[in-house]
């Protein structure tokens, strides 16, 4: 008997302290408690989102592949923010470590605590540049669009760029 998986978008962002790592303790942990990571993108820094009186995000997206349902997987990646330390004030605010649930394949899900797909991803260039770089051709469920086309017709203008280490 075959375990059913589901593969997952995800973005995965933060800006405070050390974001590189945080970044890598966040895809350590989620291969360790969610899934295979079958893909991610670069890392891309961009402005805050929102409340913008704070230090830029670095992103990133990623593919998993789980056994675990939708809210499970959701579950398991609020669990690893804690475990990162990552404390909720208010909305849009800094933080160690956001990850959010973009896609769970081709899904619509709309729960008290998770709705698929991510309701505002298609609005937001720093989700979109991530996703099309490892996803182009994947379809939204809800808009039909590529990612790659989302991004062609997002009104966002934020800056998204590619995150240069220092050596």
């Amino acid at each position: 008997m075959t375990q059913q998986t589901t593969d997952y978008h995800w973005l995965i962002g933060g800006n405070l302290s050390d974001r590189l790592d945080y970044l890598a303790r966040a895809r350590a942990l989620m291969a360790e408690q969610i899934g295979q990571i079958l893909q991610t993108s670069g890392i891309y820094q961009t402005q805050a989102w929102g409340y913008t009186d704070q230090p830029d995000f670095l992103n990133q997206a990623i593919i998993t592949r789980s056994a675990l349902p939708p809210q499970q997987a959701m579950q398991a990646a609020l669990h690893i923010e804690q475990q990162l330390g990552r404390e909720r004030h208010q909305r849009w605010h800094e933080r160690t470590i956001d990850i959010d649930l973009i896609y769970a394949q081709d899904f619509c899900l709309e729960t008290p605590n998770l709705t698929l797909p991510h309701p505002r991803a298609h609005e937001r260039r720093f989700v979109l540049v991530p996703l099309a770089e490892i996803s182009p051709d994947f379809i939204h469920p809800i808009w039909h669009k590529s990612q790659a086309e989302l991004l062609q017709l997002c009104a966002d203008t934020s800056a998204v760029e590619t995150f240069k280490l220092l050596i």
